[in-house]
């Protein structure tokens, strides 16, 4: 890993140290602690993902016209804007618009840090890369969320201040760190692995042209629709009402997602990476798909509360390992398949697909895994089974160094045998 990924990696830990701080906490703040109710709240979350729905769209076409660190330092000075106004605002307009601010900045880090990633590295080191910025994110947050939770009193509206300038200083510490970063003066993407004949060269058309991009994006808003979207609304809701889990417990499954990732991340990334992409992808629906009968059992199982309560945290612990697997696989896809000079597009295409995803997931899992308990499984049970689906069919619209770039590690490796042999000296004709 060279010097210009080292920072980045140690920014885009340190930034998901300070959102760690606040995420948990958001709406007790703005409903309780502000006293400014629970719609309220509701209409401050809405604005925090409604803004990053409106400025991804732009994002990509600004990243590859102007490179992805000032566009990376605009969004990092923004978040921090809003952080820290959050942490001080005691009336509903203020709070939306500093959850606004907040939302849309947070929301273009991602594609502006998965460019520097790409322009960083090569299909061959990108795996691991992308791999280790998602342990650190997760490591970061886990440990956030924990120093966080020993700072926060919700009668005390001052340590809630305390908590958002800390985020908002972790957001500019990001922003020092990446400002010294040296990128490449072109992506690196002319190494990357060779793009199907169905890619265009350039636009938002080429994009929506793209067989293979379309098919990963439906993939991706099913797997993070059926995922991530179901952490906090849904699958808490159904762990309460069907499981009798209580909020402790909940925290404690939480706890048991976050420390599969971190353990799993680097013992699963060896396998990984030397596995087709759509296989593993489709790999991971199928854990998914037992983590959906776990979740089952512990609602609608007749054994005793111990056994629901393990069985429920199981739940999350398997959907850990499926994001562990998920990590060095998607993202570098993404990558894989932007056409030269369309990275940062693509990217924040697929921000805006996560984006759209974890919208919808907590709307159409919260009402039914509060009050559908049967259906609510049975509903997420075949979307698992669906991401194995459709991540075989996109197997199909993959070239083979797309879809295992570990092969053209094996290949140069391959030939580099001849060639030594070839430079022994040879008998002189006569």
């Amino acid at each position: 890993m060279g010097a210009a990924m080292r920072r980045i990696q140690v920014g885009s830990a340190l930034s998901a140290f300070g959102v760690g701080f606040t995420v948990p906490f958001l709406y007790v703040y703005v409903a309780q602690v502000r006293d400014l109710g629970a719609s309220t709240a509701g209409i401050v979350l809405a604005a925090f993902a409604m803004a990053a729905l409106i400025v991804l769209p732009v994002t990509g076409r600004v990243i590859d016209r102007r490179g992805p660190l000032p566009v990376l330092m605009g969004a990092a000075l923004t978040a921090s804007v809003g952080a820290l106004a959050l942490g001080f605002s005691n009336s509903e307009p203020t709070a939306i618009v500093s959850a606004a601010l907040l939302g849309a900045g947070t929301a273009v880090m991602q594609p502006a840090l998965a460019t520097m990633i790409v322009w960083c590295s090569t299909p061959t080191t990108r795996t691991r890369a992308f791999a280790m910025q998602f342990f650190l994110q997760n490591l970061g947050l886990g440990i956030g969320g924990l120093i966080g939770g020993q700072i926060v009193d919700e009668h005390d509206p001052g340590s809630f201040i305390t908590l958002f300038s800390i985020e908002a200083v972790m957001f500019l510490v990001l922003a020092a760190i990446v400002v010294t970063v040296r990128l490449p003066h072109a992506p690196s993407i002319q190494d990357s692995v060779p793009k199907d004949g169905s890619a265009p060269q350039s636009g938002l058309r080429a994009l929506v042209r793209h067989k293979a991009m379309v098919q990963l994006c439906v993939l991706g808003f099913v797997l993070f629709f059926a995922c991530y979207g179901q952490f906090e609304s849904g699958l808490s809701a159904y762990g309460v009402e069907a499981a009798g889990i209580s909020p402790s417990t909940l925290g404690i499954a939480l706890a048991a997602n976050t420390a599969v990732i971190v353990i799993a991340q680097f013992a699963v990334l060896k396998f990984v990476e030397r596995r087709k992409r759509s296989r593993v992808i489709a790999a991971v629906g199928l854990i998914w798909a037992v983590a959906w009968i776990a979740a089952g059992y512990a609602g609608m199982g007749h054994g005793s509360q111990a056994m629901a309560t393990a069985a429920f945290i199981s739940t999350y612990a398997l959907f850990g390992l499926g994001e562990a697997m998920l990590s060095p696989t998607v993202a570098p896809l993404v990558a894989d398949l932007a056409p030269a000079g369309m990275v940062g597009q693509y990217n924040s295409a697929f921000a805006l697909v996560k984006q759209l995803a974890l919208a919808v997931g907590p709307a159409v899992g919260g009402p039914m895994g509060a009050a559908l308990h049967g259906p609510y499984i049975v509903t997420f049970l075949l979307f698992s089974l669906g991401i194995t689906v459709l991540a075989v069919r996109l197997g199909r619209q993959l070239t083979p160094l797309q879809n295992q770039p570990y092969v053209a590690k094996s290949r140069v490796v391959a030939q580099g045998a001849p060639e030594s042999e070839s430079a022994e000296p040879q008998p002189a004709n006569s």
